[in-house]
């Protein structure tokens, strides 16, 4: 079909001279839409770019630019002499079921996929300014001018393009995680070098980094019980087998996984032996050496998530198990979000070196380096002293918070919450009384100004304790007496 079309058709087009969006992209906008909606058809003749500038009462030039637009993107095609033709590859398609589309986006896609239980919603809302949430820092207390001066100097610096001009080791930089190195080896008694180092964005990226590289289909991974539903659902995600191991006052019991052992083959035990997660309760000595026995003996790798070990209150905490791993069996992983602020995505694995160089080669899949500037701008801080002198300002903060909290919970609700004062971390372990429903108690708190977990995120068919976890050190005192009177009235 070669003959010129209707001029009619383009009689109604709106072009808006005063609008942000240039005109002849505005006209490009309208064919193509007329293309789609079937107004004109595959191998259609459009107007020349003079009858239809005349049409429309638009400049020549305008006209050529839109058709240039269509023809780069393989709407129309032109022919020397003959003009300009929507293009013979656009189907023709029913005009009516076109517009039905083009008017509302599709919710649901055509293909099938699985929506797996353990993916959780994102949560959108934003928290009250009163939280007792699960355990965050303070972010009012971080180092955030220093922060901000280290991440500028990043920036203007001489020598850019050796820096920032190309891409860099996925490991992440080399000062950085030299920096780590000294810094870890000093306060935690590793012995690493650089490449023992990864740098993650946060804990979850490291899980699921060590998934990928490491954990096969069908392969068992054992983890606390309770524990961290968003590791736990990395391991589904993954394929692996997951057996629960449960708590108590002293840790995992390594005696329960010792039977595991006995029975099948374990891939990976997933560990947060210094504050374990939700219970805060520490891994006794004894049974921190026994796991790392039963790792040599049974070959299994140990995931050691240590993501508060800088807070801890009532003495020296214990060594990571990493510390005094002799065989190469832990894969430990810290983070700087539960440090400074969980809006900054900052982590790193520990690891031997020929594990660490597969994670890096592993990663380029998913995030080809990381954030280089942010990590070298970490690096400065630890160097300079400023991320340790932050960190023992905060460690008073968080123990007077702590302190002044427990006694809160003790005099104001004795006779509904049991709890053990944490030796450290952020936030406090506590078991309501049964006949108190926490997700009722939740959504009434939220309505009052108050966050606080509804509990449903460590229940299990085989552990059903009523308990949540209050975090403290993200709250000033005085918002913390203001949350424990709300949940005394609405208990009341």
């Amino acid at each position: 079909m070669n003959s010129p079309i209707i001029n009619p058709i383009f009689a109604n087009l709106s072009l808006d001279r005063s609008a942000e969006r240039p005109v002849y992209l505005q006209l490009a906008d309208a064919l193509l839409s007329m293309i789609r909606n079937g107004q004109v058809r595959s191998g259609q003749k459009l107007p020349g770019s003079r009858e239809l500038a005349h049409l429309l009462k638009i400049n020549r030039i305008t006209v050529s630019k839109a058709y240039g637009e269509l023809l780069t993107q393989g709407w129309l095609e032109s022919a020397v002499g003959r003009g300009t033709f929507v293009s013979s590859h656009v189907a023709d398609h029913d005009p009516e079921k076109l517009k039905a589309i083009a008017a509302s986006p599709p919710k649901i896609p055509g293909f099938t996929f699985e929506a797996n239980d353990y993916l959780q919603p994102i949560l959108e809302t934003a928290l009250p300014d009163l939280h007792l949430d699960d355990g965050y820092p303070d972010p009012r207390l971080a180092p955030l001018k220093e922060f901000y001066r280290a991440y500028r100097n990043q920036l203007s610096r001489s020598g850019l393009y050796p820096k920032f001009g190309s891409y860099g080791n996925p490991a992440g930089p080399y000062p950085y995680r030299q920096a780590l190195s000294d810094y870890l080896n000093t306060s935690r008694g590793f012995k690493t070098s650089p490449e023992h180092i990864l740098s993650v964005r946060g804990t979850l990226m490291g899980i699921n980094l060590v998934c990928n590289a490491l954990i096969n289909p069908g392969d068992v991974v054992v983890s606390e019980r309770p524990g961290w539903r968003r590791a736990e659902h990395n391991f589904l995600h993954a394929g692996a087998k997951l057996i629960g191991v449960p708590v108590d006052e002293h840790g995992m019991l390594v005696d329960e996984l010792r039977k595991i052992c006995k029975q099948q083959k374990v891939r990976m035990v997933y560990v947060t032996p210094h504050h374990q997660y939700p219970t805060t309760v520490s891994l006794r000595i004894d049974r921190r050496l026994e796991l790392l026995r039963l790792a040599n003996e049974y070959g299994f790798i140990i995931f050691e998530d240590d993501y508060d070990f800088d807070f801890h209150f009532k003495h020296r905490p214990l060594l990571p198990l990493a510390s005094a791993d002799e065989h190469g069996m832990v894969i430990y992983c810290g983070s700087f979000s539960k440090s400074f602020s969980p809006a900054f995505r900052m982590g790193y694995l520990v690891a031997a070196e020929n594990v660490i160089e597969h994670l890096a080669k592993v990663r380029i899949l998913l995030d080809r380096q990381g954030d280089h500037v942010l990590d070298n701008a970490m690096a400065d801080l630890l160097n300079d002293g400023t991320v340790q002198r932050y960190l023992r300002k905060t460690l008073s903060v968080y123990e007077e918070r702590r302190d002044f909290f427990c006694n809160l919970l003790q005099t104001e609700l004795k006779d509904i919450i049991k709890f053990s004062v944490p030796e450290g971390g952020m936030s406090v372990w506590a078991e309501f009384d049964p006949s108190i429903n926490l997700e009722e108690l939740s959504k009434r708190a939220f309505k009052e100004g108050l966050y606080l977990s509804d509990g449903k995120g460590h229940q299990y068919p085989e552990y059903q304790s009523n308990g949540i976890r209050l975090g403290f050190a993200s709250s000033p005192l005085e918002d913390l007496t203001r949350s424990v009177e709300i949940i005394k009235r609405l208990i009341s």
